[in-house]
């Protein structure tokens, strides 16, 4: 029977079992972005995923959004997540990198002072995110000029290049929470009147060509897409967010890509949505155990089930669910603070 603890392929990257880590800001990295080793042990405990989809990584210093957020940028960079992809093949384990590029969803305490915060239209977004000196608005973005949308596009295929560069087994674009590519496919912040916004057709184009330009650094087979359709959060406002996405999973559907990964804090029917739209492989993410995790597979067509909260706790996840063993509580305090205290300290059940 297929379960959680089968092997599967999502493109040509092999897992072998089906429970993945999915991607959490943990906000351990240095001001500069640069990963650190505390971020080599967090990563190499947890190995024993299938997979492990590694935290939003911003691809320019424009893209990021948060505080001690790591990059995917420079040499530095590089050399960084390197060490954390060793450890984890070390382990026997496969790692992909999530490409997150913030828009118009950071402040400008979060970012180097060269930087600007960019979107596809000058509307700021509602609410506020955290910085080192508390909670702000967000910062009021700067409407990207129509030459400068493939300078973009650009950078997002370079991170690609760089996380290759540091040995991830594949790349994930976050396309979901209101970063650019939700921008851009929301008509609530993507108001252009040129070829990339107004018509469905038009606001579904940035995605696309991102997408196509990070399977043609090495392989669709490797590439993956994060979305959660209708999820309002960063202030996504989309009257149709069925047609929206539906439109956009045909669009990139030639592209073959390695997996489509959901969540579940969507309003639609996102199992239906994937089946029908995406022809291939898909993770669903979104408060699983192991009996609804074996069910999502077995039932409902998913290839994977990630987790998230569970794989703060508990290292050595998919043992605990294997064996029936139970979860350690997970320390909200410590979520983001820059020590190791509720990160890699967490005992594994053998402890």
């Amino acid at each position: 029977m297929t379960n959680l603890f089968t092997p599967t392929q999502l493109g040509s990257i092999a897992l072998r079992n089906r429970v993945v880590m999915a991607p959490m800001t943990r906000s351990r990295s240095q001001a500069d972005g640069t990963p650190t080793d505390m971020m080599v042990d967090y990563y190499r405990q947890r190995a024993g995923a299938g997979l492990i989809i590694a935290e939003g990584t911003y691809p320019s210093e424009n893209g990021k959004g948060y505080c001690r957020t790591p990059g995917i940028v420079n040499q530095k960079h590089i050399d960084a997540w390197a060490g954390i992809t060793e450890a984890v093949h070390a382990e026997g384990g496969k790692i992909v990198l999530q490409i997150m590029h913030c828009g118009r969803c950071s402040h400008a305490d979060n970012k180097s002072p060269q930087s600007e915060t960019v979107a596809p239209s000058a509307i700021n977004a509602e609410g506020e995110v955290f910085t080192e000196q508390g909670m702000k608005p967000f910062s009021e973005p700067r409407a990207l000029r129509r030459d400068e949308i493939p300078e973009v596009i650009e950078e997002i295929r370079l991170a690609t290049v760089n996380a290759f560069a540091a040995n991830f087994d594949g790349v994930e674009l976050h396309g979901t929470s209101g970063y650019l590519p939700a921008q851009f496919l929301s008509s609530g912040s993507n108001q252009r009147d040129d070829d990339y916004g107004g018509s469905l057709e038009n606001r579904v184009r940035f995605v696309s060509e991102v997408l196509a330009a990070m399977c043609g650094v090495a392989g669709a087979d490797k590439v993956g897409l994060r979305i959660c359709p209708g999820f309002p959060f960063n202030d996504v406002k989309d009257p149709d967010p069925q047609e929206t996405f539906e439109h956009l999973l045909v669009d990139i559907q030639a592209l073959e890509m390695a997996y489509l990964h959901l969540m579940r804090a969507s309003p639609l029917d996102i199992y239906a949505m994937a089946r029908n739209f995406f022809k291939g492989p898909f993770i669903i993410n979104g408060g699983f155990d192991r009996d609804s995790g074996d069910k999502a597979i077995a039932e409902k067509g998913a290839t994977a089930v990630s987790f998230a909260t569970s794989y703060i706790a508990n290292p050595d996840l998919v043992q605990r669910l294997e064996q029936g063993l139970a979860l350690n509580t997970v320390n909200q305090a410590t979520l983001y603070v820059e020590t190791a205290e509720g990160y890699s300290d967490y005992p594994f059940f053998d402890d």
